[in-house]
């Protein structure tokens, strides 16, 4: 049964009654898209031999909102899978600080491109790369969402902002000397910070993480298998452990630091670890003495990697030592290699053996002179 009746907003409301096989009574009141009555009545006429023929709608589940769906995004997602410590506090500190304000009302499937963008301008004080940080948890959290059956399809298109490439910071030769020098007059802790930074490459976790186990003296290496962070010892960045052959003077200075307090190798008296926060401030002492302005624990690791390409190690060589994921990473600090450079114009000197132009030009199709 189809009834048509004036709709008190205007137009027409449809009242659609089937009874379907099994006896069961589906009713459906819904305003007609169309203008006049009669038009009205033949939609509802259409509607109704849709519902016989497919059944009555299923209804239609609650979406939830952005709000709603991130604490479910970082337990069953990012904590189900184990990531790093570091990277569910990022994920959660997103959430909380851009998403939910911003978004935090919207359904997951009524999110549109021109939310993406009202989002890029909330944060256009910041530096691509942090807005591409935040657009890139917007992006996982509805692609998960889809995973799961809650959306059927994702809403929106998210488009990543162009980051232009940076070259990373670094201590040159003489003041990466005087860095070395300095943390000696500091202490023994300070010095085989800066050298296993600067000598070794290893990052500020790898150095807390790193045990007596993982040293090798007598063959001059180091094996860097783990990291920690705010007392969480995870995997390595990269997620593969990595062999790093020792200098001398790291391999002396772990020589000397020998002790049996803890299984770390950096640790307090007490036998405790030590904190990201004691090699920072380690650091800053040790710069503050050489009358160095640039500071920080992971400036050295650029420097190891850039030392090394200054002095012509290969791509693929320096990947390995510092532990790169990626090459692109590791290209960062090609381009300060001579030898990269010099090789490249040398090409221009030795002899061809391609025929030059002139010869290509007096021979016909099948290669005969003219």
């Amino acid at each position: 049964m189809v009834k048509v009746r004036s709709y008190r907003g205007g137009g027409w409301e449809v009242d659609i009654r089937v009874v379907m096989p099994d006896r069961t009574l589906v009713r459906e009141r819904r305003k007609a898209p169309v203008s006049s009555r009669s038009q009205a009545m033949y939609w509802g006429q259409a509607r109704e031999r849709e519902i016989l023929l497919h059944g009555p709608p299923k209804p239609r589940k609650e979406v939830p909102t952005i709000e709603e769906f991130c604490s479910r995004f970082v337990d069953g997602y990012a904590r189900a899978n184990r990531h790093k410590p570091s990277g569910i506090v990022a994920k959660e500190s997103i959430c909380r600080v851009h998403l939910v304000p911003l978004l935090g009302s919207k359904q997951l499937d009524a999110v549109t491109n021109e939310d993406v963008q009202r989002l890029k301008s909330h944060l256009g004080g910041k530096t691509p790369k942090t807005v591409n940080n935040v657009l890139t948890v917007l992006n996982t959290l509805l692609r998960v969402a889809v995973d799961w059956d809650v959306i059927e399809q994702m809403p929106c298109r998210i488009r990543l902002l162009r980051v232009p490439p940076t070259q990373a910071d670094f201590h040159d030769f003489d003041d990466y000397a005087r860095l070395v020098d300095a943390g000696r007059a500091v202490g023994a802790q300070a010095h085989l910070v800066v050298l296993l930074g600067g000598d070794g490459g290893l990052r500020s976790g790898e150095m807390l993480a790193l045990e007596w186990t993982d040293v090798d003296v007598a063959r001059r290496q180091l094996r860097v298998q783990r990291s920690e962070w705010k007392g969480k010892v995870t995997a390595t960045k990269g997620g593969r452990p990595r062999v790093v052959p020792m200098t001398a003077r790291l391999t002396e200075a772990l020589r000397q630091h020998k002790h049996l307090r803890s299984l770390r190798v950096l640790c307090r008296e007490d036998g405790k670890s030590v904190t990201q926060r004691v090699v920072r401030t380690l650091m800053e002492n040790v710069a503050r003495k050489a009358g160095i302005a640039k500071e920080g624990v992971h400036i050295l690791r650029h420097t190891f990697c850039s030392h090394l390409a200054m002095r012509g190690a290969p791509a693929r060589a320096i990947q390995e030592l510092a532990g790169h994921q990626n090459l692109s990473t590791t290209q960062r600090y090609m381009h300060l290699s001579p030898a990269a450079i010099d090789g490249a114009i040398r090409l221009l000197e030795q002899p061809s053996s391609i025929p030059g132009l002139g010869d290509i030009l007096e021979t016909d199709g099948a290669g005969n002179s003219k």
